[in-house]
């Protein structure tokens, strides 16, 4: 794991529910985000996150789940809201790196907290943006 401050794609919160090797990294990286406070989550993951547990989930989560985990897990990490700042950073990003509108978002995002790590599985792993750095923590 890291000291530096880092960023949780929705992937990694998704994977946290699974029984699988990336299943035990996600929930580690969880961990280690709410027990350190170097780690953070912006409202997108938020929203990302309950469209995959309400709808894909092999069992969906119920209201009342949903609320319990957003009070225990996802509300202590999340720190990025939405801003006038991160739209137009977003759109700079989707602009100048011809990345996904969602991908852009989650990076204006990482970049707006000072974060100096990605984890996401769905960019490019080791790829930089200036100071920050993705890592696909999944990768072997």
């Amino acid at each position: 794991m890291s000291s530096v401050r880092y960023f949780l794609d929705t992937n990694i919160i998704v994977y946290s529910f699974e029984d699988s090797e990336k299943g035990d990294i996600a929930r580690d990286l969880i961990r280690e985000a709410l027990t350190s406070g170097i780690g953070l989550i912006s409202y997108q993951v938020v929203q990302e996150f309950f469209n995959v547990a309400f709808r894909k989930f092999h069992k969906t989560m119920s209201t009342g789940e949903a609320e319990d985990y957003f009070r225990a897990v996802l509300r202590p990490l999340l720190s990025v809201h939405s801003s006038e700042s991160l739209i137009g950073s977003a759109m700079r990003f989707h602009s100048q790196y011809q990345m996904a509108w969602y991908d852009s978002f989650i990076l204006a995002a990482a970049i707006e907290s000072n974060c100096g790590i990605l984890y996401s599985e769905d960019m490019q792993h080791d790829r930089r943006f200036g100071t920050l750095k993705v890592v696909d923590p999944f990768r072997a």
